[in-house]
C-alpha cells in the first residue's frame, strides 16, 4: 500500500481489542428495546427501525430470507440479524452479560468507528457488495444504539474484475498487488486503478496496464525536459517573476489560458463525486502538450522579454501538473530522472532484457544503418518494439524509452 501512495489510516483497530464497546453498544441496543436475547444469542429487531433499507433502497416485505442460509426459527422477523452470537465448541468466545459467544459480523463496524470517529462522521467506504446487509444492518443498528448517528457520504467501490469476473481467492483469478508491481511501476498500477469511476468495477488487462505505464512515463519525460530546459535557463529568470529593471514578467496569454483551464477541469472533475477517470486528460494533456512547445521554442533564440515570458509559463505550469499530480497520489519524492530509470527498469524486466543486450543491439542497428542494410536494422527495432522497447534516433545518438508492445497477448503475471 505504501508502494501505491497510500496514506496509512491514523487507526486500525482490531476486534479482539474492542469487545467492551461492542457489548456496551449490544447494551445501549436492548435498552432501546431494538435487540433481544434468545438462548444467549442477541438479535436486533429490524422491525423496530422505521426506515430498514433506507441505503440499499430494500424493503422488508420484499427480503427474502431463508435462500442463502436456514432460517433460525427463533427470530421474530427472518431479517433479523445476530448482535451477538452464543459460543460453540471450538470457536473463540468472550464472556458478556448473555454468556460466553463472540459478536455477529455487523456489530464490530459500528461499535469501533463510534468509538474513533463519534456517532456521526463524514465518509464511510467499503466495496459495493457490503451496501446490503452489512452497512445497511450498520446503520440500523448505530441509529438503534444513539438517535443522531450519521454518515454524511457512503462511497462504494466497484470491484477490479478479471474477464469480467470479480476477483476472488475461491475463483483463484486473482493475483496480488505485489505481483505486479514486480513488473509495472507502482505509479502505473495507481494510474490504471484510477482511470475508472471508483464507484464502476474495472477489468483487468495487461494492455491497459501497459497503456498507464506509457502514460506515466510521458508525464515524467515531459516534466524532466522542462526541468532540463528550465535550468539551462536558471540564470536568466528573473527573481520573484521581475526583470532586474522592475518590469514584471507575466505568463504567456496561452499560459494563462492553459492553468485557468486545468485548474477548472480539475476541481468539476474532483467535485463530481471524485470523478478521476477523465482527470488525466483533457485539459492536463494539454498542460503536457503545452510544455512540450514551448521547451521545444525556448531552446530558439528568442526577444529577452519573450524569453523570460516562456520561462515563467514553463514554471507555473510545472507547478500546476505537479499539483494534480500530488493530489493524484501520483507525485514521488525523488527526483524525475530516478523516477523514469525505475519505470525503464520495469520495461526491462517485462522484456527479458538488460542495459547491456539493449546497447549491444543499438551497436548492431547503427552498423547495420552504416552498411546499408536496412532490412537489419529494422528488424531489430521492431523485435524490440514487440517487447516494448522502442529506439529513438535523437540527432547521431539513439536512445530507448518503455512503449506499450506490439501484439501484446493477455496473461497474468506468472
Amino acid at each position: 500500500m505504501a508502494d501505491l501512495q497510500c496514506l496509512p489510516p491514523t487507526h486500525q483497530p482490531r476486534v479482539s481489542d474492542h469487545m467492551e464497546q461492542i457489548k456496551d453498544m449490544i447494551t445501549q441496543i436492548i435498552n432501546n428495546d431494538c435487540a433481544y436475547v434468545v438462548d444467549g444469542d442477541v438479535f436486533f429487531a429490524v422491525d423496530k427501525i422505521s426506515n430498514y433499507g433506507c441505503l440499499s433502497g430494500q424493503k422488508l416485505e420484499n427480503h427474502r430470507a431463508g435462500e442463502r442460509v436456514a432460517v433460525d426459527s427463533r427470530k421474530r422477523n427472518p431479517a433479523d440479524f445476530a448482535l451477538w452470537k452464543a459460543a460453540k465448541p471450538g470457536e473463540p468466545s468472550w464472556e458478556s452479560p448473555w454468556g460466553p459467544g463472540r459478536p455477529g459480523w455487523h456489530i464490530e463496524c459500528s461499535a469501533m468507528s463510534a468509538h474513533y470517529l463519534s456517532f456521526k462522521f463524514d465518509i464511510h467506504g467499503g466495496g459495493i457488495d457490503l451496501i446490503f446487509p452489512h452497512h445497511e444492518n450498520e446503520v440500523a443498528q448505530s441509529r438503534a444504539a444513539c438517535q443522531e448517528s450519521c454518515v454524511s457520504y457512503w462511497m462504494h467501490n466497484g470491484h477490479v474484475t478479471n474477464n469480467n469476473e470479480k476477483m476472488s481467492k475461491s475463483l483463484g483469478n486473482f493475483f496480488t498487488i505485489r505481483q505486479i508491481t514486480e513488473r509495472y511501476h507502482p505509479l502505473a498500477l495507481r494510474h490504471f486503478l484510477i482511470s475508472a469511476h471508483y464507484r464502476s468495477p474495472l477489468n483487468y488487462s495487461v494492455l491497459q496496464l501497459e497503456g498507464a505505464s506509457e502514460a506515466v512515463y510521458y508525464i515524467y519525460q515531459t516534466l524532466q525536459d522542462c526541468e532540463d530546459t528550465l535550468s539551462s535557463f536558471k540564470e536568466a529568470t528573473p527573481s520573484e517573476g521581475t526583470e532586474p529593471k522592475g518590469k514584471t514578467v507575466r505568463v504567456l496569454p496561452d499560459a494563462e489560458k492553459c492553468i485557468k483551464g486545468l485548474q477548472k477541469d480539475f476541481l468539476d472533475k474532483m467535485a463530481d463525486d471524485l470523478n478521476t477517470s477523465h482527470v488525466l486528460t483533457g485539459a492536463f494533456q494539454d498542460a503536457l502538450k503545452f510544455i512540450n512547445n514551448n521547451t521545444n521554442t525556448l531552446k530558439k533564440k528568442q526577444q529577452k522579454q519573450r524569453q523570460l515570458a516562456i520561462i515563467q509559463s514553463l514554471t507555473e505550469i510545472e507547478k500546476e501538473v505537479k499539483g494534480v499530480l500530488d493530489i493524484l497520489g501520483l507525485l514521488l519524492p525523488i527526483t524525475y530522472s530516478e523516477i523514469l530509470e525505475q519505470l525503464k527498469g520495469k520495461a526491462l524486466i517485462r522484456a527479458d532484457l538488460t542495459e547491456e543486450q539493449i546497447s549491444r543491439l543499438i551497436e548492431e542497428r547503427i552498423l547495420a544503418r552504416k552498411e546499408k542494410d536496412f532490412a537489419k536494422s529494422d528488424r531489430i527495432r521492431a523485435d524490440l518494439t514487440v517487447k516494448g522497447i522502442a529506439l529513438m534516433d535523437v540527432g547521431t545518438e539513439t536512445i530507448w524509452r518503455p512503449c506499450v508492445p506490439v501484439e501484446q497477448e493477455e496473461k497474468l503475471p506468472s
